[in-house]
C-alpha cells in the first residue's frame, strides 16, 4: 500500500467514523453537517447554494436537507426584503444546541498533543486547499483571514461587500473569502 494510498484510507476511516456518531435523535450526517457549517458561516453565506458547496453535495440534496431540518425544528428560514428568490438559514435554538453535544473526534483531538494538532491542521489544511485549486472549489476561510478584510476603523469591514463586520463575524466561515497570502 502507498503512502499516500494509506493516508487516504485513515482520512476517509476517520470520517465514517466521525459520521456514524452523526447518526443521533432525529438527525443524520449530512444534517449534522449542514447545522455545523450554518453555525460557523457569516450572514452572507448561509444560502443552500453555499451550504451544498462547503459541504460538497448537489444543491438540490442540500434544498432536501435544509428544509427537513426546518421542518424538525432545528432551522429557519429567512427571505430577503430585497429579493424575494434569496433564501437563507439561521439556526434556532434546538440547532444551537445540537452542534453543541459531544463528539468523539474533536474529543480525541482535544486531548491530543497540541503539537500534533497543530501540525495535522496545517498538513490537512495545505491538503485541502490543493485539492480546491486543482478543482476549482472554494475556500470558505474565516473573514479575518481574507484579502478583503480589513481592520483601522472602529469595526472590521469587507471592502468586497463594502459592509461592516461584527467582531464575531471575523471569525465565521464566508463563502467569498480569499486567503490572504503570508510572506
Amino acid at each position: 500500500m502507498t503512502q499516500s494510498l494509506k493516508i487516504r484510507t485513515l482520512i476517509n476511516r476517520i470520517g465514517r467514523i466521525d459520521a456514524a456518531d452523526g447518526w443521533s435523535d432525529d438527525l443524520n450526517p449530512t444534517q449534522l453537517a449542514a447545522l455545523g457549517y450554518l453555525a460557523q458561516a457569516n450572514r452572507f453565506s448561509r444560502a443552500p447554494s453555499h451550504v451544498a458547496d462547503f459541504l460538497g453535495t448537489t444543491r438540490g440534496t442540500m434544498s432536501q436537507t435544509l428544509k427537513a431540518l426546518e421542518r424538525k425544528g432545528y432551522i429557519s428560514e429567512l427571505r430577503s426584503d430585497a429579493d424575494k428568490r434569496y433564501t437563507s438559514y439561521d439556526l434556532t435554538a434546538k440547532g444551537r444546541t445540537a452542534t453543541r453535544r459531544p463528539n468523539p473526534l474533536e474529543e480525541a483531538l482535544q486531548t491530543s498533543d497540541p503539537a500534533m494538532t497543530d501540525s495535522l491542521e496545517h498538513a490537512l489544511t495545505t491538503l485541502l486547499q490543493t485539492m480546491l485549486k486543482a478543482n476549482m472549489g472554494r475556500a470558505f476561510g474565516q473573514c479575518i483571514d481574507c484579502v478583503h478584510f480589513k481592520t483601522g476603523t472602529p469595526k472590521a469591514y469587507c471592502d468586497l461587500l463594502s459592509v461592516s463586520l461584527e467582531s464575531k463575524e471575523t471569525r465565521q466561515i464566508c463563502h467569498e473569502q480569499k486567503p490572504r497570502l503570508v510572506s
